[in-house]
């Protein structure tokens, strides 16, 4: 090893360590576990421009010693998170980064601070027991999900490089390791407040609010009530991001409390899913007997994971406990205004409508209905409504024949199209170009990753790179990799994600 220094292009990246500077209790200082005979199976070139690093040094030897935890990153100490959570609604009292480790705190050339979580690279204080490894399956799921969110525009934490090995990790069966450099404003999480709310109180919690305000909500610095300030616009950004993943048919399987972040991420891929078929009930992660998950209590859970939070920062918002409550009731009450005015909008623009009026709500519950009754596709559901057109006696070729419930469709049309006309100056292009900018062609059907994590475990990382490509313009037509926006096919069986990885 010569000393790599990541770089821009001409001059070294600067280090921006301010949450390791928090330093005991909140993490301790861990040094990765080596990874035999690393290979890089992607680089993430376009964050990587964006993070300042130099994109020349992706054969570098000694940055892939870095992205595998081989060697540390230069001039920073890996640290590990502890923090507590709900998990599937049962308090845990003490978790923590059990395999992932802080390797950097950097600042990019715009000016924004950005964290680097090496995941998978082994254990730590707060591993249980466990090996601290990842398993080149779920690394793969993780580095494509948080890439096609991110293109989606939902908010997430990304992925910078994923490394694999032929070193073993014991799963449900044998499999290899792996390790997912991650990269975000911040991890923080929910968590981590009800940790400190129980290991210190009021002393223990402001360095760490404050540490988030400073860095991540300045314009709340100043403000006398700079807690409750802070508080009202996580529980508000949690709100819009359930709105969001909704409005995708996205499920996210694990949304315990740990697994939510103080700056309204998509935080922590385990097991998820597009949903395929709709159905308001379905369940994502087979470890969730309960469904407590499910796509339809996503919203609802948010809002309580919001209400934990909450209750973890009581002592911030005031010392008398009375009137604190008072204050966290007050701020737990924005959710669901905001929740619904969000959803309210994202329906509307999947609709293709720009006005929100009565009755709306009922034209999509009606709609969501017969995909549910004809076990029809959520995404290609929504993206073929583009081509209705809004004339009474247009027969809607295109979009009918993605439904099996074809009569009550048609039926619903009738309604669909006088609210469109409705609207003034009512264009169809017009109408059709703007749906089809938030109704996507293609999302990471669970069997597209199946068959990239298939090809990933023999060897061949090419379909790793080839669905990057491809979700990386999620709106786009890309006529060439149609079949990439297919359901999957009566043959396949059913693909189940758990909480193991």
């Amino acid at each position: 090893m010569h000393g790599f220094t990541p770089r821009y292009p001409h001059r070294e990246l600067p280090l921006a360590p301010r949450y390791a500077a928090l330093g005991r209790p909140y993490q301790v200082e861990v040094p990765a576990t080596p990874l035999p005979e690393p290979r890089l199976v992607h680089f993430n070139a376009p964050l990587a421009l964006e993070l300042g690093l130099d994109v020349g040094e992706t054969q570098n030897p000694e940055l892939l010693a870095i992205l595998a935890g081989n060697a540390p990153w230069p001039g920073y100490a890996a640290t590990a998170s502890v923090y507590a959570g709900h998990q599937f609604g049962t308090w845990v009292p003490q978790l923590g980064d059990g395999r992932a480790l802080l390797i950097a705190e950097i600042q990019t050339p715009a000016g924004q601070r950005r964290e680097l979580q090496l995941k998978g690279a082994g254990p730590t204080p707060y591993s249980r027991g466990m090996d601290g490894r990842a398993v080149l399956r779920s690394s793969i799921r993780e580095y494509l999900c948080s890439e096609a969110m991110h293109a989606l525009g939902v908010p997430t934490t990304r992925c910078l490089s994923l490394v694999a090995s032929p070193a073993p990790v014991q799963r449900e069966t044998l499999e290899t390791a792996a390790v997912v450099c991650r990269v975000a404003p911040s991890f923080a999480r929910f968590g981590q407040f009800e940790f400190f709310r129980h290991q210190g109180g009021k002393t223990a919690l402001a360095p760490l609010a404050d540490h988030v305000i400073a860095e991540h909500y300045p314009h709340l610095i100043d403000q006398p009530d700079r807690h409750a300030a802070w508080l009202g616009e996580v529980v508000e950004r949690t709100a819009r991001l359930m709105a969001q993943w909704q409005s995708l048919g996205f499920c996210h399987g694990v949304m315990n409390t740990d697994n939510f972040s103080v700056l309204g991420l998509t935080l922590d891929y385990g097991p998820y899913g597009f949903m395929d078929r709709f159905r308001q009930y379905h369940v994502c992660n087979h470890s969730d007997a309960e469904g407590r998950y499910a796509y339809y209590a996503q919203p609802q859970i948010g809002q309580w994971n919001c209400s934990r939070l909450l209750r973890a920062c009581l002592p911030l918002l005031a010392d008398d406990e009375s009137q604190a409550l008072e204050i966290a009731t007050g701020i737990f009450e924005r959710y669901a205004p905001v929740y619904a005015a969000a959803m309210e909008r994202r329906w509307a623009d999947k609709l293709g409508l720009r006005e929100i009026r009565a009755g709306d709500l009922a034209l999509v519950n009606d709609f969501l209905a017969i995909l549910q009754r004809g076990k029809s596709d959520f995404t290609r559901g929504f993206r073929h409504l583009a081509k209705v057109r809004a004339a009474d006696d247009d027969p809607a070729h295109g979009a009918r024949e993605e439904l099996l419930d074809i009569a009550a469709f048609d039926a619903w049309t009738v309604a669909y199209r006088a609210r469109l006309r409705a609207e003034q100056n009512t264009d169809d292009a017009a109408r059709a170009f703007a749906m089809n900018r938030v109704n996507p062609k293609y999302v990471l059907r669970n069997h597209l990753a199946q068959a990239a994590i298939a090809q990933a475990e023999a060897g061949d990382d090419g379909e790793v790179a080839k669905l990057l490509d491809l979700l990386a313009r999620p709106y786009d037509e890309q006529p060439e990799l149609e079949a990439y926006a297919e359901p999957p096919s009566e043959a396949l069986s059913p693909i189940e994600v758990s909480c193991s990885s």
